[in-house]
């Protein structure tokens, strides 16, 4: 019996690898795709619908789908508890995992679907934690979801739409950095952040490949900047229009 229930056959056929993030999209026994992520001292297997541990919390998809049904929309009727923190924290690192799995096998939209169930999770926490220090624990990651996310939606849109798809998901991004400073008095902070720099280089990488030009957002803020209020006038006036699916 012990012999069957070793995975030294799996592990020997699959070596770990330190330098690389070792991903690979398999068939469980019922035949479902699972995803499974090679680690140092074994392999981790994550369901790729609905929780990753492929446990219904509370009978919930997820425990943010139980938090929200709980608190049925209300901010200020529901405090979070000792059991919350812990079942809420299981979900921010499986969902981690499970994000950094779609970027390997360049599922995007995946990948995005993830970040944003991660951000929903810690939006719910800011207004439901009433300990400031363990929402700030949480809060410190947000640019780290934030530049998977805008990561993996300029990759998605390259492949479909090409350069000028990318950097405007990139520039979206960038500005949701910007807001996030900006509620934390941090502003001054930006410009120097490490993964600000990196979404500005791949932005600015896109732009000689695929020798894309400022886009009609960034044209306009360059019209402001150069208080040219005629030209930014029309500019806007596009951008309603393509909004409104005109051309």
């Amino acid at each position: 019996m012990a012999a069957k229930r070793n995975i030294d056959n799996l592990l020997q056929k699959w070596p770990f690898d330190p330098e690389h993030l070792s991903v690979r999209m398999v068939k469980g026994r019922d035949s479902r795709d699972v995803i499974q992520m090679r680690i140092d001292m074994g392999i981790l297997q994550l369901e790729v619908l609905g929780r990753p541990d492929g446990t219904r919390p509370e009978g919930s998809d997820t425990y943010l789908e139980f938090l929200l049904d709980k608190s049925n929309g209300a901010i200020s009727d529901m405090e979070l508890d000792e059991d919350d923190f812990n079942e809420i924290d299981r979900e921010f690192v499986q969902f981690y995992h499970r994000r950094i799995c779609w970027l390997t096998l360049r599922e995007f939209d995946r990948a995005v679907q993830d970040a944003d169930h991660t951000l929903a999770l810690m939006d719910f926490c800011r207004d439901h934690c009433e300990d400031e220090q363990w929402t700030m624990s949480h809060e410190q990651h947000r640019p780290f979801v934030l530049f998977h996310r805008t990561q993996a939606q300029a990759l998605a849109a390259l492949e479909e739409h090409g350069g000028p798809g990318a950097i405007e998901h990139i520039n979206e991004g960038l500005e949701n950095f910007r807001e996030f400073f900006e509620k934390y008095d941090a502003e001054e902070h930006f410009e120097e952040d490490e993964l600000v720099a990196r979404l500005v280089d791949l932005r600015e990488s896109l732009r000689a490949q695929f020798e894309v030009g400022l886009t009609l957002e960034e044209q306009l803020v360059d019209a402001i900047s150069k208080e040219q209020y005629e030209l930014a006038a029309e500019l806007r006036d596009k951008l309603s229009k393509r909004s409104q699916g005109q051309p």
